[in-house]
């Protein structure tokens, strides 16, 4: 099992990076070419969303990006560290509780990276969130040349 981890600080420039990197691993790692251009998609929302939930509550700790190729399939885990309500408890005003436009935007992103991937699963906390997308790699014999 081969990991690469990315962290880079919460600033809107580094997402492209980390779109660039993870396409590139996912290449490497047996992602049909076809799916490429929605993995750098799903990553880019995971990321924006990471960046913006770290920038709107004064975080200055890293964006953690985690990209690991398995035997049948390739996974990619996007970290943040800001606190999330517990569903159905959002207090508004209360402090670390997102605006409605915030909550609003968290949520389309979230829908867009569902949309874009089958294998998505979101856990969130008061310590942190995490998107753990997943997709399917072709064997080595079977990639073009």
């Amino acid at each position: 099992m081969a990991t690469v981890e990315l962290l880079f600080s919460a600033l809107p420039e580094h997402v492209r990076t980390a779109r660039l990197v993870a396409a590139a691993v996912a290449r490497r790692a047996g992602v049909e070419e076809a799916v490429l251009d929605e993995v750098r998609l799903a990553v880019g929302e995971a990321c924006s969303r990471a960046v913006g939930l770290h920038r709107n509550n004064g975080i200055s700790a890293p964006v953690r990006v985690l990209l690991t190729e398995e035997e049948k399939q390739f996974s990619i885990e996007v970290g943040d560290e800001a606190p999330h309500a517990v569903l159905g408890a959002r207090t508004p005003g209360a402090p670390g509780a997102a605006a409605d436009g915030e909550a609003e935007e968290d949520e389309m992103g979230l829908a867009v990276i569902s949309g874009l991937v089958d294998d998505v699963e979101v856990t969130a906390g008061e310590n942190g969130g995490q998107i753990r997308m997943s997709w399917p790699t072709v064997p080595p014999a079977a990639l073009p040349a």
